[in-house]
């Protein structure tokens, strides 16, 4: 492991020890490696996550929500400007699917087992 990684995590399992969950353990990352990007911050969580010394349930759990949190404002999923399909629209394959499942009070025919 590299020694930036190693201080980023040292930092994450420090914040997460003390209590500290979401922005607050954020931004405790940064004030102990200021040079840390969420990017470094979400693979030291991962990193954390399959740690075998941390059992703490807790703190798993804390530094799990950190990680999907800043993973997902990396992705960008919810502020996409090219995005501009309509959630509650049905996809057209779906529509397939449906159309082509037998009902469920169908006779199922011996050829289909």
């Amino acid at each position: 492991m590299s020694e930036k990684r190693k201080r980023v995590y040292e930092a994450l399992l420090d914040g997460a020890t003390e209590g500290l969950f979401g922005n607050a353990l954020f931004d405790f990352v940064l004030e102990r490696c200021p040079k840390a990007t969420s990017k470094k911050i979400v693979r030291a969580s991962l990193l954390a996550l399959t740690d075998p010394d941390v059992t703490d349930r807790n703190v798993l759990h804390t530094i799990y929500a950190l990680a999907i949190a800043h993973r997902m404002d990396e992705v960008g999923s919810a502020n996409d400007p090219d995005d501009d399909e309509n959630p509650t629209e049905k996809s057209p394959v779906l529509r397939k699917l449906k159309k082509k499942r037998p009902s469920a009070s169908a006779p199922v025919e011996a050829s289909q087992i």
